[in-house]
């Protein structure tokens, strides 16, 4: 009975640790980050609203910090005419593929005390991590044919 018990605390235990990828995302993106620039697939500039919160032009600019330990983080806008004041979220980094190392990130819109006030939450690939540069891409339809969302960040 000992043995089966201490068998599914492991089992458990590895479950939920994530794979090495996922951990040492979570160690790289930990920090503070500067969203330097937001490019679509699109041909001419389009009006583009992100995460349902304010245009392209707002994000750019902007800065991220995301704290790992808790999978939380905010961000503030950046431009004219833009809120400033801080936005609250949870983060959680989803492996697709361990083999080829394909994972989404997934983001989620909070309160300040960490609650979803629409529960709608948005899927992002995590396109490229590196100790410096971090890219997430969205596909939107417009005019239903999908287009890619570059969000091109920098750490600070």
């Amino acid at each position: 009975m000992k043995k089966i018990l201490i068998l599914l605390l492991t089992t458990g235990l590895l479950a939920c640790g994530g794979s090495k990828v996922v951990r040492e995302s979570k160690k790289t993106i930990k920090g503070n980050w500067a969203l330097n620039s937001v490019s679509s697939s699109a041909i001419g500039d389009i009006k583009v609203t992100l995460l349902d919160d304010a245009n392209k032009d707002c994000f750019e600019g902007g800065m991220w910090q995301f704290i790992s330990n808790n999978n939380t983080g905010t961000y503030t806008l950046s431009g004219t005419n833009c809120d400033a004041t801080a936005r609250y979220f949870v983060f959680t980094i989803d492996e697709i593929d361990e083999s080829s190392g394909l994972y989404d990130f997934l983001l989620k819109p909070t309160n300040e005390k960490g609650k979803s006030e629409t529960n709608v939450g948005f899927r992002l690939k995590l396109t490229s991590l590196t100790a410096n540069t971090m890219q997430w891409q969205q596909t939107v339809y417009l005019d239903d044919k999908p287009i890619q969302i570059n969000m091109n960040f920098s750490k600070i």
